[in-house]
């Protein structure tokens, strides 16, 4: 009796199981179509889940319904898919694909091996890389789409001050303490000899490809200094103006496979080789070495800027006049090396002098690669001057630096007076997002949209969803 009973319990579960798997596939079905794109239960499941797991990570919470906001996001990303191939939107498929692989080959480590990680997901690697392709490819050419209308919106210091006004008092935004300071940058006075260097590296890998001792992609994957390119052997593919100039230039001349002498760029040294030409897009492989510095040779220059900074203190020369002789950094050493975000609108090709700013907060040290001078600021006072230290431009080149911290701008409610080109900032998206959702709207009205009865009655924040 007892055996039946325990016989009746296991057919019992595996019923249970059976019909647990039934539901399941029952469930993942199309909530919703918007133009020739469908969006499962499944997809909406996760990305609630996703925003729900960043909010937590970020320490706040939304009233609205997660599946419900999910639903929403995903409808509009399909949206601005769809626009985006309608109007012949460009992504970069090589990068795309290069995040694919690097996605990939991550998951391949968590699992332990591709069968594991194709058990898991119960389908082949090459599903899996084809599936992620596609997600990846809609989401860039969202947000390409997404840029592109936002792109065209610009702002006059009237709606700056529109904006500010129509803030209540109470909840004007708060700035952090932000940081002037000023800085003397020294390369080692070994650069011309370290370019020299560079140069005869690359030309020697140039003659083993030409001399088929080596392959152009392999030499890429072991050598390049470009982390986006690397991985996948160098190869990328972009217009010639999204290039820097004397890269573009020596691309521009090349042949299919032909591979060029040495070029300089802002990065460093390149050698090029072009794989094919379609329209306006130039599909190559590159590889780049920046300019290294033996121990000795970076020491000489940590020793330069802390005789430097031994005069400095000793009152012999001031910061500012010790800059102008000494610095390596053009664009500060003639305003006492005060530092400027330059060299951030310089790499993205905003010239708008409007744009400068020289006070920083701490997230702004992140966005142009100089923790390590926060981490030195963080240890002074007003008016000090630091030890030399090691670090690396914009542009990852090793150099040496001092710095001075100017003044400290304590944490207060923002104003017209003090914080203009933050409020211009916010004021500057607020009016994006305004236009961005009047785009929506009168794109939502003109596509087909179809949502399933059962979730149609969510809190929508955009009333054109449901007709």
């Amino acid at each position: 009796m007892k055996k039946v009973v325990l016989m009746s319990l296991t057919v019992l579960l595996a019923l249970t199981a059976l019909f647990a798997q039934k539901r399941q596939v029952m469930v993942d079905k199309v909530v919703a179509v918007v133009g020739g794109s469908s969006i499962l239960y499944s997809e909406v499941e996760q990305q609630a889940r996703q925003l729900v797991a960043e909010r937590r990570e970020q320490g706040y919470t939304s009233d609205r319904d997660p599946m419900n906001e999910a639903l929403e996001a995903l409808m509009t990303q399909k949206l601005l898919f769809n626009q985006g191939q309608i109007d012949s939107v460009e992504v970069n498929e090589a990068q795309i694909q290069s995040s694919v692989e690097e996605r990939v080959q991550m998951m391949i480590e968590q699992e332990g091996s591709i069968s594991a990680l194709e058990k898991k997901h119960h389908m082949a690697i090459f599903h899996l890389r084809s599936m992620m392709q596609r997600q990846m490819t809609e989401q860039a050419t969202a947000q390409s789409m997404r840029q592109q209308v936002i792109s065209r919106v610009s702002i006059i210091p009237g709606e700056v001050e529109q904006y500010y006004n129509s803030i209540p008092k109470d909840s004007l935004p708060i700035i952090a303490d932000q940081f002037v300071y000023a800085h003397i940058t020294k390369f080692p006075s070994s650069i011309n000899e370290a370019k020299q260097r560079t140069r005869e590296r690359l030309l020697e890998m140039r003659a083993r490809v030409i001399n088929k001792e080596a392959r152009f992609a392999n030499l890429a994957l072991i050598y390049s200094q470009d982390p986006g390119t690397a991985t996948r052997g160098g190869e990328m593919e972009a217009a010639l103006a999204e290039l820097d100039p004397a890269f573009a230039d020596a691309l521009e001349m090349l042949r299919p496979e032909q591979i060029s002498e040495v070029v300089e760029s802002q990065y460093g040294f390149h050698i090029i080789q072009l794989l094919s030409v379609r329209g306006a897009r130039y599909r190559f492989r590159h590889i780049l070495l920046k300019p290294s510095y033996t121990t000795n040779e970076l020491s000489e220059a940590l020793n330069t800027l802390d005789s430097l900074a031994t005069l400095i203190k000793a009152d012999s020369i001031t910061f500012e006049q010790a800059a102008l002789e000494h610095s390596d950094d053009k664009n500060s050493k003639m305003n006492g090396g005060i530092v400027s975000n330059h060299d951030i609108l310089e790499r993205y090709q905003a010239y708008d002098a409007k744009l400068t700013v020289t006070q920083f907060l701490r997230e702004d040290f992140a966005q142009f690669n100089a923790l390590a001078d926060y981490n030195k600021l963080m240890q002074l006072k007003e008016g000090e001057v630091s030890s030399s230290f090691l670090t690396a431009d914009i542009m990852g080149n090793e150099m040496a630096k001092i710095v001075k911290l100017v003044k400290i701008i304590p944490t207060h409610t923002a104003s017209m007076a003090e914080d203009y080109l933050r409020l211009e900032e916010m004021a500057l998206m607020d009016k994006q997002e305004r236009v961005f959702e009047k785009w929506l709207s009168d794109h939502i009205d003109e596509m087909y949209i179809h949502i399933e009865p059962e979730f149609r009655n969510g809190a929508f924040e955009n009333k054109h969803w449901v007709r």
